[in-house]
């Protein structure tokens, strides 16, 4: 898994943009998975785990109302987490993980329910709405399987966004930098 960690981390680093982390249900693994990375330090700014709700609001300023009629798994709420760790620690882009890891079910949603958001500067030409992306999974497994497939998710959808972003140019400098032609 560390190697689309280390592919964020190159193709961030080619652009000069810097990249911040929310989470809840992952309790810092997401984080954990970046900074194992060699260069984490030129591109990750760090991150917030927010794992109780409350703290969703206070320091990543989820919309509190949202929070009070929806709780914490919901996709909304992974965006606005995105956004707010994006804002709070200065970063280029965010990504957020919450969800339900088990063993019970969480905000009446079931144990496997998980949303996790990416934040960043999108282009006018970027098919992201207003608010970043978000994607809903599903998951199936124990506690730790969840997790760790949360992990592999926000990270696959912040390589795809920032892949997407990425222009011709900087895909020329980026091959050049990693020995390609």
């Amino acid at each position: 898994m560390n190697s689309v960690a280390a592919d964020v981390l190159r193709l961030l680093g080619v652009r000069g943009e810097t990249l911040a982390v929310a989470e809840s249900l992952t309790g810092g693994l997401v984080a954990a998975e970046i900074t194992a990375a060699p260069g984490a330090s030129k591109v990750f700014r760090g991150s917030v785990t927010a794992y109780a709700t409350e703290l969703k609001h206070e320091v990543l300023g989820v919309d509190a109302h949202l929070l009070a009629a929806h709780g914490a798994v919901n996709p909304q709420v992974a965006a606005q987490m995105a956004a707010g760790v994006r804002k709070a620690l200065g970063a280029d882009w965010g990504v957020a993980t919450t969800g339900v890891a088990g063993p019970e079910p969480q905000d009446g949603q079931p144990v496997g329910t998980v949303f996790v958001a990416v934040d960043g500067p999108f282009g006018a030409d970027s098919d992201c709405p207003v608010g970043g992306k978000v994607a809903a999974l599903r998951l199936n497994g124990d506690r730790a399987e969840i997790r760790m497939e949360s992990v592999r998710s926000v990270l696959a959808l912040l390589l795809k966004e920032v892949a997407g972003e990425q222009t011709g140019n900087e895909r020329a400098q980026d091959t050049e930098q990693n020995g390609g032609t």
